[in-house]
């Protein structure tokens, strides 16, 4: 079942965007039709409202994704635009589309009928029986609630396989496919010249006249917008299990039950090698066994698992269950150095070299203790903040004229924010949540002073708020920024300037005339290997026409300016092996679904009325 959600999302994320577009992350009907009064917009689909906070948090999931990618050094600024933002925008759109296609065709799912699926769902089976441990540890591992998970399948599930119907629709003839690789693989070899923006800065001038002229234009973008700071309070089942105790005996007893848990199964290390035929697979096992050292030699030659075989056959460590049955069985019953096959299972013929044994383990107690203390605290955490929150939210609602007796009573300190906007933002932290900014900015928060209610803003935290400054919105004097917009006119005039020259030179350059243009380095440049070129300026580049050579081609890089290319040499793609261009051709045929998916959305957008603040998505 999660394998098909999973399966599907991917052909959606390739429709919208391709790479840049965050996975759906549906969180049940109900947060889609409801719409926090007093928060801004950012785009309305069809009167589904999608928010400042939904759209801050896409990008934080996607921020996070290439972090994850690329390590925790890596500089999200090239990626913090309003293209990218755009484009996740684009993507929430999309999602809005799709659900409210569901909702109309009456494809949603009732709670009981998720549930009999998960209770179904293999990866929860064990010994051919749900296993509720299992299912608590993936939703443990994903930060999710049963209550959570229910909600989000009752629509992932119909989205995903109305998404998955509408790509099983695609055909791709297998000529045209090869066809299509070849062209997909093929490089270029370009010249550069990059008519900077900057370059023409010096040539603009602008008159006093010009400059109130844009100010007044864009006056919003000077002016300073209402904002207020806060006093609150935050009572989380976090804080409240740091403050249990939690004795010897009941570490113990924890540890006891949860032996399975801590238990680290046995893991193995094979490489293998995989063809199609049995008698291949034992040509190859008897050159193997004859001369063992060349086994990675062999798999790198043979084997029809692309991956592993360019390291030579190596699978790395697993664990049992993360084989399929056939291969496992035959993995985990051989000895080290040892090589086995041919072992058959749905993929085809192994052979298998047994690399290293990683003998499972128990996990002391004194290992896991710590971690044991928190986890108790929590649920003792748990405890307390139910019979907690209904007297929090009651004291902060009736003695409204002050956090402090709240405080008091719960033993919290009452925390201080910066300045805040209405817009929600991840740097304003737990008060960036729409309900708490939409409170904050309430005419009781406002005028009267009054705490804001107790706010749910995460399974099991309350923020209970009050103003204590407010400025309102104010427009900033021309004088005050003056610099400012004159740093604006500039380059927007400049980046003017730079395109109406690179298209004269671009027009010459196709004459066959002289432009004096110093050319880069020649660099061979792909679809796959973009060599550090734009990628507005690569899609130019692979779509221009090549029958004569040199071709030029001229592209507009916004405020960056404008750049040239010249295209002196067409390189054909290399050959590749077949169980590669059979994944290749596959991916393909995946791309074609997911276009088709593309063009249904499209469909359903042209239909429906959809509402961009564009003020609104400029970063705040």
């Amino acid at each position: 079942m999660f394998e098909f959600v999973a399966k599907h999302k991917r052909f959606i994320q390739i429709a919208f965007v391709l790479l840049i577009v965050p996975p759906f992350a549906f969180f049940g009907l109900e947060s889609y039709t409801r719409s926090v009064r007093g928060t801004e917009d950012v785009a309305i689909v069809d009167g589904l409202p999608i928010s400042q906070r939904e759209l801050a948090d896409a990008l934080t999931r996607q921020h996070e994704r290439l972090r994850a990618v690329f390590g925790r050094d890596f500089d999200l600024a090239a990626f913090d635009t309003p293209e990218t933002r755009r484009a996740v925008l684009e993507s929430l759109i999309a999602q809005r589309l799709l659900i409210a296609e569901a909702t109309r065709a009456r494809m949603l799912l009732g709670r009981a009928e998720v549930i009999a699926e998960i209770t179904r769902a293999p990866e929860f089976q064990v010994d051919g029986k749900f296993s509720p441990e299992r299912y608590m540890a993936y939703l443990r591992a994903r930060g999710m609630s049963d209550e959570g998970n229910v909600a989000t399948l009752q629509v992932d599930l119909p989205v995903a396989r109305l998404a998955g119907s509408l790509a099983g629709t695609a055909i791709l003839p297998r000529q045209v496919a090869e066809r299509l690789l070849a062209l997909e693989m093929q490089r270029r070899e370009v010249s550069e010249a990059v008519l900077d923006a900057d370059q023409f800065v010096a040539r603009v001038n602008p008159d006093e006249a010009q400059l109130k002229a844009y100010f007044d234009a864009h006056a919003a973008a000077f002016g300073v917008p209402e904002r207020v700071r806060a006093e609150y309070l935050v009572l989380s089942v976090e804080e409240l299990g740091r403050g249990e105790t939690v004795t010897e005996a009941e570490l113990k007893a924890a540890y006891d039950a949860r032996a399975a848990r801590y238990g680290v199964e046995e893991q193995r290390r094979a490489s293998h090698i995989l063809v199609k035929s049995r008698a291949e697979a034992e040509k190859l096992a008897a050159e193997a066994r004859k001369s063992p050292a060349r086994f990675a030699e062999l798999a790198s030659k043979h084997s029809q698992d692309p991956l592993s075989a360019e390291k030579g056959g190596d699978l790395g460590l697993f664990g049992r269950g993360d084989m399929v049955k056939e291969f496992a069985d035959a993995a985990f019953g051989m000895k080290e150095g040892e090589i086995a096959g041919p072992v058959e299972t749905e993929f085809g013929f192994h052979v298998i070299r047994l690399t290293a044994i990683q003998s499972g383990k128990q996990r002391p107690f004194d290992e896991v203790r710590k971690e044991l203390a928190a986890e108790l605290g929590r649920q003792k955490g748990s405890k307390k903040f139910a019979e907690a929150a209904d007297a929090f939210n009651n004291l902060v609602y009736e003695q409204s004229d002050s956090l402090k007796p709240a405080a008091e009573r719960f033993r919290l300190r009452i925390q201080e924010s910066g300045w805040l906007v209405r817009a929600p933002s991840p740097e304003h932290g737990l008060l960036g949540h729409p309900k708490v900014l939409a409170a904050l900015f309430s005419p009781d928060s406002i005028q009267q002073r009054r705490n804001t209610d107790a706010i749910e803003v995460a399974s099991g935290v309350l923020v209970a708020a009050r103003v204590a400054e407010h400025q309102p919105a104010t427009r900033r004097a021309f004088d005050a920024v003056k610099a400012e917009v004159e740093k604006r006119v500039k380059r927007e005039e400049a980046a003017k300037l730079a395109r109406k020259e690179g298209a004269a030179k671009l027009a010459q350059l196709r004459a066959g005339g002289d432009t004096g243009v110093k050319w880069g380095a020649a660099k061979t440049v792909s679809r796959r290997e973009p060599q550090a070129v734009p990628p507005e300026a690569l899609r130019a580049l692979m779509a221009a026409e090549v029958s004569k050579l040199p071709a030029y081609v001229g592209v507009d890089l916004d405020e960056r300016g404008y750049a040239l290319y010249r295209i002196g040499k067409i390189v054909d793609a290399d050959p590749i092996p077949e169980a590669q261009k059979e994944a290749e051709l596959l991916r393909l045929q995946t791309q074609l679904g997911a276009a088709e998916l593309d063009s249904y959305v499209a469909s359903l957008r042209a239909r429906a009325k959809v509402e961009i603040n564009r003020a609104s998505l400029e970063k705040k």
